[in-house]
């Protein structure tokens, strides 16, 4: 057991210098490696262990059980991962949030129907109260994981019919009391639970948990879906732990736990960045209302100016400096090694070329810099918000490519706006803006851009794919 000990340990380690690596671009790889590291060593020792403490024939069908869920999962996981577009990656993400949630019910199940089995209840099927409220909060954060993520996963695709997975908020009257009465039901079966282990109890639990991640989710808009993807996250990991207590498994405790609080920090990050209160996203959008996706419906027909890819090339190839600002319409065009060719076409010319990124840009924690770091692009040039907001003012040419609401002014500007006080890329204040996109329709959170009428702006629209490479040629 002392060997066993020290795997889990150089595993967690390896989890720990996963996390550190993931930090910055640069060291993902390292990171990445840390982390497939980690699992290999804490699964091999789970394998080892299970081997040890059964006896003969039951550790070989047990061993061989669980290397048929490893290469079945990990065969279903690599097809997945090597099929889905950059586009689709934050569905991707809140599906394996939503199988991580799915498992952690599972697991809890079969310790209540059978706790012998992993060393509990060996009175009478009585499990210890500690395991039984371990059980009871693991299973209900996990129910709410899975469901939430299913609705995640719907408002993200954006290609259902049914409202429930529209990217605009689901609010009705009443909502919040519905919330607060499942969190209040949900509490007392898991008080019952522990008290009495009343198998009646933990059924309702499992059923209201379900319910309640579909009614926390709903009412947080498409604008808001990074800040609920890690959110989501967080409450995986969560789960996790909670089982790792009743099953008395120190690997799955620490990983959880390194995933749930890392989690938890990086949603308070985005909160703090879109200027969201973090206990209302935590709590289903508390205060969420109608009026928040109304935009779209008081946008006016307003000129802009329009200008062709040839005009933005020469621009930019009379520029000194130009900072480019990429956004979720460059990911579904898959523009980001036409882009790369861009860059290095513009540096060639001795223009100075910067990537602007917002913490919130695209659909998920980090999805503009997998992009960028798909492409190859020089880490140097790829700047955070608040270490490049400064040097706009300075700039002659800001290429918006795909982007909406994070270079909206409205946030600064209007205190009538829903995203009032959001941080924002300071795009307007650029001596020239120009903006790429297929049509003037409103961004995801539904809002008109004062930025695409300003007398500075020209607008660009088409396939960003199609225009850079027209850029290209200009050039």
């Amino acid at each position: 057991m002392n060997l066993v000990t020290l795997l889990y340990l150089l595993a967690s380690v390896c989890f720990i210098q996963a996390l550190k690596g993931l930090s910055h671009p640069a060291s993902s790889r390292q990171g990445n490696a840390f982390g497939m590291l980690g699992m290999a060593l804490a699964v091999g020792t789970t394998l080892a262990l299970i081997w040890s403490l059964a006896q003969a024939e039951q550790a070989a069908l047990g061993v061989t059980r669980v290397l048929a869920g490893l290469v079945l999962g990990g065969a279903l996981g690599t097809v997945m991962a090597k099929r889905v577009q950059m586009t689709k990656m934050p569905e991707l993400v809140a599906f394996m949030h939503s199988m991580v949630g799915l498992a952690a019910v599972a697991i809890a199940i079969a310790i209540v129907l059978e706790p012998q089995a992993f060393g509990l209840g060996a009175l009478a099927g009585l499990i210890p109260t500690g395991n039984r409220l371990e059980l009871a909060l693991g299973t209900l954060v996990g129910a709410v994981t899975f469901s939430g993520s299913v609705v995640a996963f719907g408002k993200l695709s954006g290609k259902y019919k049914f409202r429930l997975f529209q990217g605009a908020p689901v609010v009705f009257s009443g909502q919040h009391m519905l919330n607060l009465l499942l969190g209040i039901l949900a509490l007392i079966c898991v008080i019952a639970f522990t008290l009495n282990q009343h198998y009646w109890a933990f059924a309702i639990l499992i059923i209201l948990a379900f319910i309640l991640g579909v009614t926390l989710i709903i009412p947080i808009g498409g604008a808001d879906m990074p800040v609920v993807v890690s959110m989501l996250n967080s409450y995986s990991g969560w789960a996790a732990a909670g089982i790792g207590f009743s099953l008395n498994n120190a690997m799955l405790i620490i990983a959880g736990s390194l995933v749930g609080s890392s989690g938890a920090i990086l949603s308070y990050i985005m909160c703090k960045a879109m200027n969201r209160s973090f206990f209302n996203v935590l709590l289903g959008g508390f205060g969420a209302s109608a009026t928040q996706d109304a935009g779209a419906a008081q946008q006016e027909a307003r000129p802009v100016k329009a200008g062709s890819a040839e005009d933005a090339a020469f621009m930019m190839s009379n520029a000194e400096s130009v900072i480019i600002v990429p956004g979720y319409g460059l990911a579904v065009a898959r523009a980001q090694h036409a882009l790369k060719e861009l860059t290095d076409k513009l540096d060639a010319q001795g223009v100075q070329v910067r990537y602007a990124i917002h913490p919130v840009a695209g659909r998920m924690p980090g999805h503009m810099n997998v992009l960028l770091a798909e492409a190859e692009m020089p880490y140097e040039q790829v700047f955070e918000m608040d270490d490049i907001n400064s040097e706009f003012g300075q700039t002659d040419v800001v290429l918006v490519l795909g982007a909406n609401d994070v270079v909206n002014p409205a946030a600064k500007q209007d205190p009538a706006s829903p995203i009032a006080g959001m941080p924002i890329l300071e795009a307007y204040k650029a001596r020239t803006v120009i903006v790429n996109k297929r049509s003037m329709a409103a961004g995801y959170a539904g809002l008109d851009n004062e930025l695409f009428y300003m007398d500075k702006t020209m607008m660009v629209f088409g396939d960003a794919k199609k225009v850079i490479e027209d850029m290209l040629k200009a050039l």
